[in-house]
């Protein structure tokens, strides 16, 4: 789903309403003001990291939906940069750049995507830079744009299947797939089986092509115990995907 003018301004008034806080707690944010929407004990909430879509890049990074640890993350530094008086695009980006991957999956994904070589692919010194927030070749977005809790904890793409709950999937509709379309020429690295599965199924109804998916990279969570086996069963045909993507798409150039 995709906000209105309307309901933007009114999350905005919501966060600038939002004291300054070094933390804040799933009671302070997972408030009904800041809910969009539910089905079941399935709720999505705001958060503004996501609005910013960094249009340039030249790859990105797709998981399931933020989790608390980004919300929070996110709310903190979009609050703090709104009431410097920045406009609310910049407080997004900000967001975005504090939040994106953070925790233990930006140390897990800059690790095995370095081992796969992604660095020299994009002729950079190595992965990190690309979270430099002065680099324009990362993008990092979700299915679902917005968080998802079950019983307010992390949706984790299980019980219940995105595929499965129209709610959940309409959203993905909504929101990913107009950004699928205007990155149109990136590397498309799917962050694990529950977010290959949501794109097999988006192929298969053909509402996107299959041009540049990096397929068999797993969910970097420090939770996936299947993570570096999965990883080392799929490291050679990364490797390879990687060393042939620019001859097997012409549209596409290393950097």
């Amino acid at each position: 789903m995709l906000l209105d003018s309307i309901q933007h301004k009114h999350l905005i008034e919501i966060m600038k309403s939002l004291p300054l806080k070094q933390k804040y707690t799933k009671a302070e944010l997972l408030i009904n003001d800041l809910k969009l929407g539910s089905a079941g004990n399935v709720e999505m909430y705001y958060s503004p990291h996501n609005e910013f879509i960094n249009s340039s890049a030249k790859v990105m990074l797709v998981g399931i939906t933020p989790g608390w640890q980004q919300m929070e993350i996110a709310f903190r530094t979009a609050v703090q940069a709104l009431k410097h008086q920045a406009t609310y695009e910049t407080a997004c980006q900000e967001a975005k750049f504090a939040a994106r991957m953070a925790g233990v999956m930006r140390t897990n994904v800059i690790q095995m995507l370095q081992e796969i070589g992604l660095h020299h692919f994009l002729n950079v010194p190595y992965v990190a830079a690309l979270f430099d927030p002065e680099s324009k070749l990362l993008h990092t977005t979700s299915l679902i744009r917005y968080p998802i809790f079950v019983k307010q904890q992390n949706y984790t793409g299980h019980q219940p299947a995105i595929t499965q709950i129209n709610f959940l999937y309409e959203a993905v509709i909504g929101s990913f797939l107009p950004e699928w379309s205007q990155l149109n020429q990136t590397l498309v690295i799917p962050l694990g089986k529950s977010v290959e599965a949501v794109l097999h199924q988006l192929l298969d109804e053909k509402r996107i092509q299959e041009k540049r998916i990096l397929w068999g990279f797993p969910h970097p969570s420090g939770a996936n115990g299947y993570r570096l086996k999965q990883f080392q069963q799929n490291k050679a045909d990364m490797q390879h995907r990687l060393n042939n993507l620019h001859t097997a798409d012409p549209a596409y150039e290393k950097q």
